[in-house]
């Protein structure tokens, strides 16, 4: 890989008005972003030291910590060029970008010094493959990217703020490392069950890490959020072992697309894995408040953990269950019986569920079981009939606890 001081100038990046991404020149794009993937550490690096050494006031706006910032970075870009033959995909990830960037304080103005220090990178990888042409796509692609981006941002902005304060007003430590939070936010915070929010606590600044609302919205506007604390997480541990009823935390918009359909009228499987149990809840809560309309669907919650003791939420299944009889909750250890509890694996113990027919599955949990119960049904359900978050948010959200 060249390593050659670019010669890309300040506001290159600022192309022409593209509206359409079927328009730009996404070959040679999609070429030259492979010299990026070669050496993925130095391009981040290379990057941010860029934007910062040229745009200092940006510092504030990134964690100290910029090692999972540029993972992240490399990630998103090479979902973006990865998908540039499905416009409506990068439409999609785009919008997505531009309206969870609101919460870290990005605005339009900060857009083109970011686009400006990525085309810097993407010339000075490229060596002298850098043409004239290549320069060109980029910028024009970049320029689309932007665009969307900020028109993304400035309608979400007309709809709800970038962020809420939010007030705990319950901490219930379940086990060792989990711990159930109630939270208030200042304002009302829309959301469809199996979504989840970002969340920052005033111990790690503009450090975020998302968590799945473990209920279908309140009257009140309270959300229960479940929470683990995995070794070496900050926010995580924060939550679980150092915060407290009073205490404040600061949250983003909903996100996400596991939800349940408003017309959906087939029986229902959910698969959770420790404390993917909350976005899990949070359907079968939903489902359960529908019987008002006099629709009532068979489900099935399989909760899974490695030790019965790790089971923590097996309480408020049970009155839940009472609540509504058609559910059926089947606790699964992979370790050690406990009360009530079958043994073994959580995917294969699904794989045995007596019938799909006419059901929707969900799964929710590490990325990993998500992968095994996939593969464990692939033969039994239909592909489009099993929904999950997307793999690479999980992973990301796993390593970041």
């Amino acid at each position: 890989m060249a390593r050659t001081e670019s010669s890309a100038r300040p506001g290159e990046a600022a192309a022409p008005a593209v509206t359409s991404i079927a328009a730009i020149d996404r070959f040679r794009v999609k070429d030259s972003f492979r010299r990026i993937s070669a050496s993925p550490q130095f391009a981040m690096e290379y990057l941010y030291a860029r934007l910062f050494a040229r745009n200092p006031g940006l510092r504030s706006l990134f964690p100290h910590s910029m090692e999972q910032t540029r993972a992240n970075t490399y990630r998103m870009l090479s979902g973006l060029i990865g998908a540039l033959d499905d416009p409506d995909a990068v439409d999609r990830l785009l919008d997505g970008l531009g309206q969870d960037h609101r919460k870290f304080g990005v605005r339009e103005g900060h857009y083109p010094a970011f686009f400006d220090a990525l085309l810097a990178t993407a010339a000075q990888v490229s060596g002298s493959a850098w043409t004239a042409e290549v320069r060109e796509a980029w910028r024009a692609v970049l320029g689309y990217f932007a665009g969307r981006m900020t028109a993304a941002a400035e309608a979400d902005g007309q709809t709800q703020p970038a962020w809420w304060i939010g007030e705990i007003v319950q901490h219930d430590q379940r086990t060792e490392t989990v711990a159930v939070l109630t939270i208030r936010p200042d304002k009302q915070l829309r959301y469809q069950p199996g979504q989840y929010v970002s969340l920052q606590v005033p111990n790690w600044p503009r450090t975020w890490r998302k968590y799945s609302i473990a209920n279908a919205p309140r009257e009140n506007g309270l959300i229960d959020l479940h929470v683990r604390a995995v070794p070496g997480g900050m926010v995580s541990s924060a939550l679980v072992s150092h915060c407290g009823t009073g205490d404040a935390v600061t949250l983003s918009a909903a996100r996400g697309d596991l939800r349940v359909p408003a017309d959906a009228d087939r029986d229902i499987v959910c698969v959770a894995g420790g404390t993917g149990l909350a976005p899990v809840k949070a359907l079968v809560e939903a489902i359960v408040g529908e019987t008002r309309q006099g629709k009532r669907r068979s489900i099935t919650l399989y909760a899974g953990a490695r030790h019965g003791s790790d089971l923590y939420d097996m309480r408020d299944l049970a009155t839940l269950r009472l609540a509504y009889p058609a559910l059926t909750l089947v606790p699964v250890t992979e370790f050690g019986a406990g009360a009530g509890a079958q043994q073994g694996r959580l995917p294969d113990i699904v794989a045995r569920h007596p019938s799909f027919r006419d059901t929707e599955v969900y799964v929710a949990g590490p990325a990993g079981l998500i992968s095994a119960t996939v593969r464990a049904l692939a033969s039994r359900v239909p592909a489009d009939r099993i929904h999950h978050d997307p793999l690479d948010l999980l992973r990301v959200s796993a390593k970041n606890a």
